[in-house]
């Protein structure tokens, strides 16, 4: 009975603890101001509706996804009873970085097709909504696209992000058509103007700034610009505009289009993408595949054929990880054993400076694992079949050289591995992790509710802590390993033993 009770209090403790964890973010406050809806705050009615009606054929939003359950693996009702606002804080309180693992197993959930939770509202709930938005905080912006497309954007909430989407992907003009085509969605001043002067009407547009400022629904700031972006040659000689710490899609084609092209470098995850174009320069075009790749955003041939465009006229930062990456890349091409050898270490050195280890055992792992190489080059070329999709493979086929390999080499092949002398904490938790294989008593509550999507995203949250408590992230690996997802807390655990710095 004593340790009943003693259960049921850790099980209490740990909802409580779960219920306050989590920290949401907001919609994303770079959104830019294009639908409004003056009238929604108006009741239409006094009469309290006592049932929602779906039409036939309506869109279930939550129930949206691109990556069929044949592609997932994932149970369709892996949402279960879980309150639907729970689990769009969760899904917006994901990281954009962390563990690539991890990261690609978020963004799954994000985009794949699940029953709806069982307490949402026909028409959707705010996770669909949260699905994107966690899409676009990681710069995801291609994959945000094709889910509201498959949605619709219709809902003006939906518009509003699938119209920022456009804009960052110079897909304006097919923007304002739909803008312009849909009686449901109301513009915005600014969205309005900025669609007017995209098709022509110059004239219309003017008169828009002019009425949108005398009845007060422009700020002066937004006049300001919109007048110059209407009239650039009036504004001759005068200084370019201050920096906007509010920059939104709508506000960074305007300046664009002003010859004043803000560097995407500090801003939020999305507006990487319109550094990728050539307009850009190819500096910025490299600094945004880097980030966009870390976050998962675009695929490793996307940046390696940005790395491997042009060819480096400076020296230092970015430029000596790309020149690194030429050389080694080249050698590959060329397929000369002792050449790649002699240019894995410096290139494996720049990719671990950016971070872009992963990405790089993606792209080169296989063709690495098919040299003859000894020594330092044997090792490494092992260290990056680890991180590749193939790390089982490498694993069975190779004979570990040192204790560390053999740890590693167990976790890859799902093994309880034996803990090397002198181990640190994150070695140990993770450890323990591959020597338990029952589901955590924190989680356990969740899975018995049948919420396996909640526990999922909550063990993923701690799995891209920086620095993790030890038995958080061993529960955190042994979820993931006891409900079947085994290749997910293989490659999280080699992630977190191969890229510590």
């Amino acid at each position: 009975m004593w340790i009943r009770l003693t259960t049921l209090a850790l099980i209490a403790t740990t909802q409580a603890t779960m219920a306050q964890e989590v920290t949401p973010l907001a919609t994303p406050g770079w959104l830019s101001d294009s639908v409004t809806r003056p009238h929604a705050n108006v009741a239409t009615s006094v009469t309290r509706p006592a049932i929602t009606v779906m039409p036939l054929g309506a869109i279930q939003l939550d129930a949206v996804g691109l990556l069929s359950r044949s592609m997932t693996g994932l149970p369709p009702g892996l949402w279960g009873g879980s309150d639907a606002a729970t689990l769009a804080d969760l899904m917006r309180a994901q990281s954009y970085d962390g563990l690539p693992a991890v990261l690609a197993f978020t963004e799954t959930l994000a985009l794949a097709e699940l029953d709806p939770p069982a307490g949402a509202p026909a028409e959707g709930s705010d996770l669909f909504l949260a699905r994107i938005d966690l899409l676009l905080a990681r710069g995801a912006l291609d994959q945000a696209q094709a889910l509201i497309e498959r949605a619709g954007p219709t809902q003006d909430s939906i518009f509003r992000r699938w119209f920022d989407v456009s804009l960052l992907t110079d897909q304006a003009t097919r923007a304002c058509a739909a803008m312009r085509a849909n009686p449901d969605i109301a513009p915005t001043f600014p969205a309005r103007i900025f669609c007017l002067a995209r098709s022509g009407d110059w004239s219309a547009a003017a008169l828009s700034l002019d009425t949108g400022a005398a009845l007060g629904y422009l700020s002066a700031d937004e006049a300001d610009l919109i007048a110059r972006f209407l009239d650039p040659e009036l504004f001759e000689g005068e200084p370019p505009l201050p920096p906007d710490r509010n920059l939104t899609p709508l506000t960074y084609q305007m300046r664009a289009a002003l010859g004043e092209r803000p560097s995407a470098a500090g801003l939020p995850l999305a507006f990487a993408h319109a550094d990728l174009a050539d307009v850009a320069g190819w500096r910025a075009q490299l600094d945004a595949a880097e980030r966009l790749t870390r976050s998962g955003a675009i695929t490793p041939s996307q940046w390696l054929e940005i790395y491997t465009a042009r060819v480096p006229s400076a020296s230092g930062g970015v430029w000596d990880r790309v020149a690194a990456l030429q050389a080694f890349d080249a050698a590959i091409l060329a397929g000369e054993p002792s050449e790649i050898a002699r240019l894995l270490p410096a290139a494996w050195a720049a990719m671990d400076q950016a971070g872009l280890e992963v990405a790089f055992a993606l792209i080169y792992a296989e063709r690495l694992a098919r040299q003859p190489f000894t020594d330092e080059a044997a090792a490494l070329t092992r260290q990056i079949g680890l991180l590749s999709p193939f790390y089982e493979i490498m694993a069975q086929a190779a004979v570990p050289q040192s204790a560390d390999e053999r740890l590693t080499f167990a976790i890859a092949r799902g093994l309880p591995p034996d803990l090397p002398n002198g181990a640190d904490l994150m070695t140990r938790a993770v450890v323990a992790a591959f020597t338990d294989p029952d589901i955590p008593t924190r989680y356990q509550w969740l899975i018995d509710q049948g919420n396996l999507g909640e526990a999922l995203l909550r063990a993923a949250l701690v799995l891209n802590t920086p620095r993790p408590d030890a038995d958080d992230l061993t529960d955190a690996l042994r979820l993931y390993r006891s409900v079947g997802l085994e290749d997910v807390a293989r490659r999280a655990a080699l992630q977190l033993l191969l890229l510590r710095s």
